[in-house]
């Protein structure tokens, strides 16, 4: 897995394989942290992802810049609809990406939430 903060857009882009996917949408699932992720050192990556359960409401992802790591916390129902969603990309047969952004009213994202692109790990746009 590969996580890079943007300095510029303040949004982290993630690409991973289909199995880091589903390690990843597993551990938001069940509120637990996640094993380390590639790291460039002296760039903008993050070094893993850590996932908590928290109260909510909804889901609070962020970075924290001490330990760069993105980290992903909040209620059980918010964060199994972000799971879902990490499921979904890990399991699509052709490429793209999906934005995961915070807009007053979202059903699952906190307000704070920076941006996250996953990407396929098909690479590119969607064949169909």
């Amino acid at each position: 897995m590969r996580l890079v903060s943007d300095p510029v857009y303040g949004e982290v882009d993630l690409s991973a394989s289909a199995e880091e996917l589903m390690e990843l949408a597993s551990a938001v699932a069940l509120g637990e942290a996640l094993p380390r992720a590639t790291f460039s050192p002296g760039s903008d990556t993050l070094t893993g992802v850590e996932v908590r359960s928290t109260p909510g409401p909804g889901v609070l992802i962020h970075r924290d810049a001490e330990r760069q790591i993105l980290v992903i916390s909040g209620d059980a129902a918010g964060r199994a609809v972000l799971a879902e969603n990490l499921r979904d990309m890990a399991t699509a047969d052709d490429g793209g990406h999906l934005h995961i952004d915070y807009f007053p009213g979202h059903c699952y994202l906190a307000e704070g939430s920076l941006p996250l692109v996953v990407n396929s790990p098909h690479g590119g746009m969607p064949t169909r």
